[in-house]
């Protein structure tokens, strides 16, 4: 049994297949380890995922110019 981690850093935008309850669905990486905390692009509010349950829930990301 293997889960897939999903590759993902600090500062890339992320779309998620759900939105979020004010509508939006880009998310910006803020940081990343055994979960992953999200800042909602639309309205600031910040929400923790599972790297499992992130991996499941993204739908593209893009990288950040670093």
């Amino acid at each position: 049994m293997s889960v897939e981690v999903v590759p993902v850093r600090e500062g890339d935008t992320v779309e998620l297949k759900k939105a979020h309850p004010c509508g939006g669905r880009l998310f910006e990486v803020m940081s990343v380890g055994m979960d992953v905390r999200l800042k909602c692009l639309t309205c600031g509010s910040q929400i923790r995922l599972l790297r499992k349950k992130f991996g499941k829930m993204a739908k593209s990301i893009q990288p950040s110019n670093q």
